[in-house]
């Protein structure tokens, strides 16, 4: 196992928790990142929760892969549906280093010169 997912979670909120307390200003924008993300209904909770996991496992964010993983089980997203969110995922993150690895060769092309 990886992490003890259901232990890491309630940490994690404790943690978010006393920063709140000492810089609660900070907490009350970020959380405003999330609400207005949400606010046209454009997209609902269980898309936006697996798009969440998708840049949480692409940014490399254990903390997120909790958090949105059980707002995406709150939401109604099936196992399968998050395996799928995950291929993307994959998907994604072998396109940008392929990406970067050109931009790698550029930067070798220019600099030896």
């Amino acid at each position: 196992m990886f992490n003890n997912w259901s232990d890491l979670l309630p940490s994690i909120q404790k943690a978010f928790g006393a920063l709140g307390k000492s810089n609660p200003k900070m907490v009350k924008a970020y959380m405003a990142l999330g609400d207005a993300s949400a606010e046209n209904d454009v997209l609902d909770a269980k898309t936006r929760e697996l798009i969440s996991i998708a840049v949480a496992v692409t940014t490399r964010c254990d903390g997120c892969i909790a958090a949105h993983t059980d707002a995406a089980i709150k939401a109604g997203a099936s196992r399968e549906e998050v395996a799928a969110t995950l291929a993307t995922a994959i998907s994604l993150n072998a396109g940008a280093a392929y990406i970067f690895s050109l931009r790698a060769l550029e930067a070798y092309d220019t600099l030896k010169k």
